[in-house]
């Protein structure tokens, strides 16, 4: 990989990216995540070279800039976070790629994302407890934020909220899902036994461990 077009074209290959050119500079080009609006790809031409600025865990920042020369510290960024990566053809395009990645992965992270892809994994025919989720998606305390994000689900259809209860297996009120029963029914539709709006945990919680 040698090239700006080379170097964007992957990072628009990512979910929910765009290009921008925010300094009214053709130099300065760069790939954002519609997420959150930040970017995780800089490219800029300096010194006779196409750069690429990622952002990185400062263990894994030192670690490429260990192994390749032309990684250094981020240029204009801030440099515990921050690699500048020059395309002077020494850095196998598999390395520049996962640098790349490993920045989008960073950049794009965020606690609602990461509730929606561990309530995706629900299975059919089960539930799991807000804390439950909120402990997978990495902070068991944060499980007033799954209710919030699953109130704001983006996608019913692959992000099966209903299957999440309270810590005593009680379901949603009525506000959700459509009506009051609404919920009860999806599960029921699953095999999940609903008696008075409470699901049997005991028999029907699902967890990490049930994988």
């Amino acid at each position: 990989m040698k090239t700006r077009k080379q170097a964007l074209t992957y990072a628009l290959t990512f979910p929910d990216t765009y290009q921008d050119a925010p300094f009214h500079d053709a130099n300065w080009q760069l790939v954002r995540y519609k997420g959150n609006d930040k970017a995780f790809l800089w490219t800029y031409e300096r010194n006779g070279f196409m750069n690429l600025n990622v952002k990185a865990d400062p263990d894994k920042a030192l670690f490429w800039r260990s192994i390749y020369p032309s990684v250094i510290p981020g240029y204009h960024q801030n440099k515990e976070h921050w690699n500048t990566i020059i395309l002077d053809g020494s850095i196998p395009d598999r390395d520049i790629k996962l640098m790349i990645r490993e920045s989008y992965d960073l950049i794009s992270d965020c606690p609602s994302k990461r509730i929606y892809e561990v309530v995706k994994q629900i299975p059919y025919g089960h539930v799991a407890t807000y804390a439950d989720v909120a402990e997978l998606a990495g902070d068991r305390k944060m499980a007033r934020a799954v209710g919030n994000a699953l109130h704001k689900n983006p996608d019913p259809e692959h992000i099966p909220c209903y299957r999440v209860v309270n810590a005593k297996g009680e379901l949603a009120g009525g506000f959700a899902f459509g009506g009051a029963e609404v919920q009860a029914g999806l599960l029921e539709a699953e095999g999940v036994e609903v008696r008075d709006g409470v699901v049997d945990l005991e028999r029907f919680r699902w967890t990490e461990k049930s994988l």
